[in-house]
């Protein structure tokens, strides 16, 4: 059993919490999120710490008392520092260029491929053959790399393609004559 639920959220300076009665809104220089929270769950705020309470009538409160608590932990981290994910792109030729709200990759085939950046995103390239995706959002974030990589996941002969930068590619040996 997880007790997530059970520890506290420390809200640093510069953030703002607003919990309504069933939604909890999150604001800092980060942007604004707000979360619906589940039947039988409920928040208490307390100065600077968030708890998380739950009603054992309800079935599986105790359970989205943790989700709840892992999201809105998620929000208060994401509006004062930020998420982050690094791709790095391995291949003769592969090259990424970030023009406005639009990527542009160019991973081996026929036309580059191009990505509209969505809204509260961010994409930077510190060089041709590295990405850096941040934005507030932990779960965009990374669906947008999760997106970015399977344009070219990684694969198992010589290792090409886009991949995180902290991913272990598992390679394997060429076919024997």
């Amino acid at each position: 059993m997880s007790r997530i639920a059970n520890a506290p959220i420390n809200v640093p300076s510069g953030v703002e919490i607003k919990v309504d009665q069933d939604n909890v809104v999150v604001k800092g220089k980060g942007g604004e999120m707000s979360f619906n929270l589940y039947q039988g769950v409920s928040v208490e705020v307390d100065g600077n710490v968030i708890r998380v309470k739950w009603d054992d009538a309800v079935k599986n409160s105790r359970a989205q008392a943790g989700t709840a608590r892992s999201c809105i932990n998620n929000m208060v981290t994401g509006v004062s520092e930020g998420f982050q994910k690094k791709l790095v792109l391995i291949g003769v030729g592969y090259r990424a260029q970030v023009q406005g709200k639009k990527l542009t990759l160019s991973l081996g085939f026929s036309n580059p491929v191009e990505y509209m950046i969505p809204e509260g995103i961010t994409i930077e390239a510190p060089s041709q053959t590295e990405l850096v995706v941040k934005g507030a959002d932990k779960q965009q974030v990374g669906q947008v790399a999760a997106e970015i990589r399977a344009f070219r996941p990684p694969e198992p002969y010589k290792g090409k393609g886009v991949r995180y930068a902290d991913e272990y590619v598992a390679r394997k040996e060429a076919k024997k004559k």
